[in-house]
Order: structure tokens, then sequence, then C-alpha cells
């Protein structure tokens, strides 16, 4: 099946616009953009705080990029703590054939769902 001309404008005209930062939070890297929610590993923040992430590794403002070395000098992530939640159920099922041996267990990843507020580079905000 080739694509046709309307996907093929579609996926070309659909770069992303306006900020985004690329941050390092909970021992991951999250692309994240302003007022969009994300659920991240939990943390110790109450709801309706607010946490602010210093480890930021890009920020583009939607004309430029800025890349850290490995972080961006003087640029943070504000975000606002939503709720805590929990993930979905992973099941975990080991058997070893023949030996009559089964363990099955349930896993629910605690999280924290977030509101970035705001991207900030050297005082100026620029979402």
């Amino acid at each position: 099946m080739s694509p046709t001309p309307e996907t093929t404008a579609a996926v070309q005209d659909s770069p992303v616009t306006g900020a985004y930062a690329i941050v390092e939070a909970s021992g991951q890297q999250f692309w994240l953009q302003p007022n969009r929610y994300y659920d991240l590993d939990r943390l110790a923040v109450d709801v309706d705080g607010t946490l602010t992430i210093d480890n930021v590794l890009l920020v583009n403002d939607g004309k430029a990029t800025t890349l850290g070395q490995p972080y961006v000098k003087g640029a943070t992530v504000q975000l606002k703590v939503m709720a805590h939640r929990r993930g979905q159920k992973i099941i975990v099922y080991k058997m070893r054939p023949k030996k009559k041996t089964r363990r099955k267990n349930g896993h629910r990843q605690e999280l924290t769902r977030v509101m970035v507020e705001s991207i900030t580079v050297g005082g100026k905000s620029i979402s």
C-alpha cells in the first residue's frame, strides 16, 4: 500500500510547534510541553503543590533550540501536582514446565500526574 498525497502531506506538515523542553526526572527523560499533563513516577509533593525541575537537557522556544552540556544553565520547568494515581496492573507470571512450579504476581506503579505550568530560561518564560 503506497502512501496517498494526503497522508504524506499530513506527516510533513505536522512538525512540533510551540515551546517544549526535554527534562530528566525519576531517572528517565521526558518531553514536556506547556499546559499538558504527564504521569511521572511518584513524587513526594502534596496535591496542588508545585515542583521545579532544574535538570533540563534541551529547550526549544518555537524558533531556536538550546542544547545543554549536560544541562541548560538557568533553565527550569515549573510543574503543578494534580493527583497521585496508580498505573495499570501488570501481571507477572513465572512457570517452570514439568516442575509444577508457578508464581503469579501483580504490580501497579505509583504515579504522580503533573501539569506543566511554565518553561523558563534565564528567568524569562518562553511558554
